[in-house]
């Protein structure tokens, strides 16, 4: 069966969101946690996937331009990973969305259908987020494996990553890397 890997850029006091409705401390939405090789589909929550969804677009329609959120240009992994993400299918997990722009898009309904897809051939699933869908895989004991970039920041008011979970799960390390400037990556199996 395939996994589903969730994988967040986290400050040290769990946030994965500050005020603005995004990690602002984040310098490069880029997939840094090694898995590109290892997946071939993404899956998202609903609410994640607008903003998604127009960060990603706008850098493939204007690739020297100032990025939506960030205000900055893209940062050269940006550039590869939106390559990559343009060929890749995407799942969004929602009972009410119905159409997308992002190429390749699919929508699942359930858990259930969350469940199917891991059980299709194929590479691992990349679990971007939101939150709440995170937390809810978690409950729902279909999360693999937890990549997480910590960043040397309290970042305050804002999202708690794991505040929507119910249940206790423990980790099991396995990969730690010093990534420097403070940044930590580290990888865990969920048992």
């Amino acid at each position: 069966m395939r996994k589903l890997i969730a994988a967040m850029k986290l400050s040290v006091d769990g946030k994965c969101e500050g005020t603005a409705g995004f990690a602002d401390w984040v310098e490069a939405w880029s997939e840094d946690y090694g898995l590109t090789d290892r997946i071939d589909a993404c899956l998202l929550g609903a609410r994640m996937y607008s903003g998604y969804e127009q960060y990603w677009s706008a850098m493939r329609g204007s690739p020297s331009a100032p990025l939506p959120m960030t205000g900055r240009l893209p940062a050269p992994a940006e550039l590869e990973w939106s390559a990559f993400a343009q060929r890749t299918p995407h799942y969004v997990l929602s009972k009410s969305m119905a159409s997308a722009q992002w190429p390749h898009t699919a929508f699942l309904r359930s858990i259930d259908q969350v469940v199917a897809l891991k059980r299709e051939p194929g590479k691992d699933i990349y679990l971007m987020g939101g939150a709440m869908l995170t937390a809810s895989l978690i409950d729902a004991g279909q999360v693999d494996e937890l990549h997480v970039i910590s960043y040397p920041l309290l970042a305050g008011p804002g999202k708690v990553l794991f505040g929507q979970l119910e249940h206790r799960r423990q980790l099991q390390l396995l990969s730690f890397r010093d990534l420097g400037a403070g940044r930590f990556r580290m990888s865990y199996g969920l048992a």
